[in-house]
């Protein structure tokens, strides 16, 4: 994909795969739901969570959004990041906020329409934020194979 397809791509698609190394030494998948700011996926979760615990060991994830059912419609994007891990409470309501815009479907919210407010509050305190600085990516996209 072009730089443009794949900020499209990312923009439109709603959940990111997140593969963290676990205790163990194995890969720990988890869905995430995303936005991307300025090049960087930001996606908030519960600081007690074990993916937090495997990126405060080793502060690395690679990343996967795939879409499509059938073969030549395969299209996706895996990012190797460096992650960078936000307690900061205003920052990690205003990423609250962000998510909460792209996946409630209301109409016109901002951060402070009454839902997203509702939606942000009772949780931020005990999530962070984490931001995903893609540091190689590597795209694909089936449909264009045929052309």
């Amino acid at each position: 994909m072009s730089e443009a397809e794949l900020a499209r791509f990312l923009g439109e698609e709603r959940v990111v795969t997140c593969a963290s190394i676990g205790p163990n030494g194995r890969p720990h998948l988890m869905p995430l739901w995303y936005v991307v700011d300025d090049g960087v996926v930001t996606a908030w979760t519960y600081a007690k969570s074990q993916k937090v615990r495997n990126l405060e060991r080793k502060p690395q994830a690679t990343l996967q959004v795939e879409a499509g059912d059938a073969y030549a419609e395969l299209r996706g994007a895996m990012l190797e990041c460096d992650v960078e891990i936000v307690h900061e409470l205003a920052r990690v309501t205003a990423a609250g906020a962000a998510i909460a815009i792209k996946y409630l479907g209301i109409p016109n919210a901002t951060p402070d329409t009454p839902e997203v407010r509702a939606y942000v509050g009772p949780q931020a305190a005990k999530r962070v934020l984490l931001r995903f600085h893609p540091t190689r990516i590597v795209s694909w996209d089936h449909r264009k194979l045929s052309r």
